[in-house]
């Protein structure tokens, strides 16, 4: 079969996204970045008060000058057939304009050393697509322009990284098209997707920002969970792959999966946290392990780093799917404290789990005298912060580098009108639980948690109306409101309609008008 290679990349606060897909006589990966950012602050979000063309920002710790994006995720296929076959990359950035601010949120870095791995191990580009914002390596912010880098001492991982969907190509609805195989559905781009075949192993990589039941866009809508899953369910019933592995970075990732993923689709998921955790981002300024001093940005992200530094430091012709497993879930909960970690989660079929990890992220020559298991020096607990925080430090980091004191005032209106529109935001949901449920029961109501097994709620269609009403009356989410998707699961859960929805908000929120976080400015997460 004719290697192919698709790859997707998506991440949060600032705009970029890149995706890769490689295939070798056998192999197919996929992957998917995408970090999120506050998708509120599109438009005339974070807007200069002095006219300046806006520069685009970046996901992850990507550098883009005035983009803020929202979203950020990974995923990588591959496919099996006696090589390796195929590669899948995705990411996507967020989708809001500001001035200078570059993002904080390392997506964009994950999803180009993700890329490295899979290219080391034999994936070729003609076998790999690439899905990016593109606005990091660049971007004026960028101390080391045309360069991204994902450890404190690590090279340059976005030399050679493909880029076939970038920009506002880097939608769910190309992302569903390219895992399906239906080039015509594919909206702009290079028009690759993952024309995989029965023999095919599919490896999903996927890192943004995510709330309960979603993962971040660079491009509205969200990717919903019931959407994702239908999308999978699809892909098997179309016979075109062996076995397919999910890895997902991103806030309650755990969610997408809990009391959905079914168990007889071939498929097996890891993601970087349960259903009600965050998860984390890692090698900041002032932390240890920090960044080189230059840096204002977070390289990585806890569970992302986890396991691509463990496949870059095993023979992965002799380490197995659950070795890796234990080994990141390890280092992802900060070795077992889980104060500042999260717990690495696992659904669908784990009955290939002792399969060897070469058969979904290739073979790297140079590892080939290294142990299947090889103990990490990274067994001291790692500095990290939550991913929801994470564009605030850079802000804050980004701060004390100016001079100009009038920039410096400008900057610092920034950052205090960002978390006056947090608090904001948590205000407009406890109000809006009070009106609907009442004093005394709207918390209880609006933050309780479903039994373990049980997804987050049954009704997705009514959740995306929740979050449209939302935003329509209160303006985005932004990737910080993401976290408030339990709340809305949870008026669909005990009955709310979308009229009574409507009083709630326009009591909550009639007041604030078109601002600067309003929907006008962009398009709905539903």
């Amino acid at each position: 079969m004719a290697p192919h290679t698709f790859s997707i990349y998506k991440r949060p606060a600032l705009s970029l996204s890149k995706a890769c897909v490689a295939f070798q006589d056998g192999l197919f990966s996929f992957y998917l970045d995408y970090s999120d950012v506050d998708n509120s602050n599109r438009g005339a979000a974070f807007r200069s008060e002095r006219k300046q063309s806006a520069r685009p920002m970046g996901p992850n710790n990507s550098f883009t000058g005035g983009r803020w994006r929202s979203g950020g995720r990974r995923y990588e296929m591959g496919g099996a057939g006696g090589g390796f076959k195929g590669l899948w990359e995705l990411s996507a950035p967020g989708e809001v304009l500001i001035r200078t601010v570059i993002s904080c949120m390392p997506s964009d870095a994950d999803v180009c050393h993700a890329y490295q791995i899979l290219k080391r191990g034999g994936l070729k580009d003609e076998n790999i697509v690439v899905f990016m914002y593109d606005d990091i390596a660049d971007n004026d912010l960028n101390p080391r322009r045309g360069t991204i880098i994902n450890h404190p001492t690590g090279g340059d991982v976005y030399e050679g990284v493909p880029k076939d969907y970038t920009g506002k190509q880097v939608t769910v609805e190309n992302l569903y098209a390219v895992i399906l195989g239906d080039k015509s559905a594919v909206k702009g781009g290079s028009g690759k997707v993952v024309d995989s075949k029965p023999n095919d192993r599919i490896f999903i990589y996927y890192s943004d920002h995510g709330g309960p039941g979603v993962l971040g866009m660079p491009s509205m809508p969200y990717l919903y969970a019931k959407d994702f899953i239908e999308v999978l369910k699809k892909k098997h019933a179309s016979g075109t792959y062996k076995e397919m592995v999910i890895y997902v970075e991103a806030c309650e990732s755990g969610s997408l999966f809990e009391g959905m993923m079914p168990d007889n689709l071939n498929i097996y998921v890891t993601t970087a946290s349960g259903a009600e955790e965050n998860s984390w981002g890692t090698y900041c300024p002032g932390m240890n392990p920090s960044p080189p001093p230059e840096y204002i940005t977070c390289l990585g992200d806890l569970y992302s780093v986890a396991w691509m530094e463990d496949s870059e430091s095993h023979n992965l012709k002799r380490e197995t799917i659950e070795q890796q497993y234990l080994q990141v879930k390890e280092r992802t909960s900060n070795h077992n404290t889980y104060s500042s970690g999260s717990h690495v989660m696992e659904y669908g079929n784990k009955s290939f789990k002792p399969e060897k990890l070469s058969l979904f992220q290739g073979f790297d020559p140079a590892t080939m005298d290294l142990p299947p298991n090889r103990v990490h020096d990274t067994k001291y607990r790692m500095d990290v912060v939550n991913q929801r925080d994470a564009d605030v430090l850079f802000l804050w980091e980004r701060y004390k580098t100016i001079k100009d004191p009038a920039e410096k005032a400008e900057h610092l209106k920034l950052i205090t009108d960002t978390i006056l529109h947090r608090k904001r935001l948590d205000g407009n949901i406890d109000v809006i639980g009070l009106v609907l449920f009442g004093p005394e029961n709207g918390p209880s109501v609006l933050n309780s948690v479903r039994a373990r097994g049980l997804p987050l709620l049954d009704d997705w269609e009514c959740l995306k109306s929740m979050v449209r009403v939302f935003e329509a009356h209160c303006g985005s989410l932004t990737q910080y409101g993401m976290k408030h998707m339990r709340a809305f699961a949870n008026m669909c859960n005990n009955g709310v309609s979308s009229a009574k929805m409507e009083e709630a908000c326009a009591a909550a929120c009639g007041g604030h008008g078109h601002t600067k976080w309003s929907h006008v400015y962009g398009l709905y997460s539903a």
